[in-house]
């Protein structure tokens, strides 16, 4: 085995080529991640891992959007495993193809269960979670959401109840796993 397959199959992070955002190669660490064996994946639309066709669509319209002027990606989301189980994910992308970046990239998953335990939201309230996280104010959340600054208080308000945070601080600190 070469050095650069000993690398991709053994890093300590879950490893993919895509093409086209269809699996093409993973490596031990990404089957690991989402249930199965490397052998299973070639050929899997990445869309069988969001929690919606809706995830899917609109974070691969905005990844897209990034990558065409820089071609790499990073964020962190929701991502859901063989089983269905739905966990946070660390997911980030380079492309080799920078004029298409969606042909052929390079991307790795990290899985976030330990740090950033699962609270069941709705998509609109793991949009403003995001955002927040992003250092977005609730005008800027809603000026990107197509809503007012006020219904995005509303979701931020819940976001506090559920992750029994008193400040936005505090929620910020819990959504992105850092220690309180």
């Amino acid at each position: 085995m070469q050095i650069k397959e000993l690398a991709f199959d053994h890093a300590p992070v879950g490893l993919a080529v895509l093409e086209h955002r269809i699996i093409r190669q993973c490596n031990q660490q990404f089957a690991a991640i989402f249930g199965d064996t490397p052998e299973t994946y070639p050929g899997v639309p990445l869309a069988r891992f969001y929690p919606s066709i809706e995830d899917y669509r609109r974070i691969g319209e905005r990844s897209l959007a990034i990558m065409r002027k820089t071609g790499r990606y990073a964020d962190e989301r929701v991502m859901k495993r063989a089983d269905g189980t739905l966990f946070w994910c660390r997911v980030r992308g380079q492309s080799v193809t920078p004029d298409t970046p969606f042909q052929r990239g390079v991307w790795s998953f990290s899985d976030l269960s330990e740090e950033r335990p699962l609270v069941p939201l709705t998509q609109r309230e793991r949009e403003v979670a995001i955002l927040t996280c992003r250092g977005l104010t609730s005008k800027e959340i809603g000026l990107e959401l197509g809503l007012s600054y006020r219904t995005i208080e509303v979701y931020r308000a819940r976001l506090l109840e559920k992750f029994q945070a008193r400040k936005l601080a505090e929620l910020v600190a819990k959504l992105s796993g850092m220690p309180l």
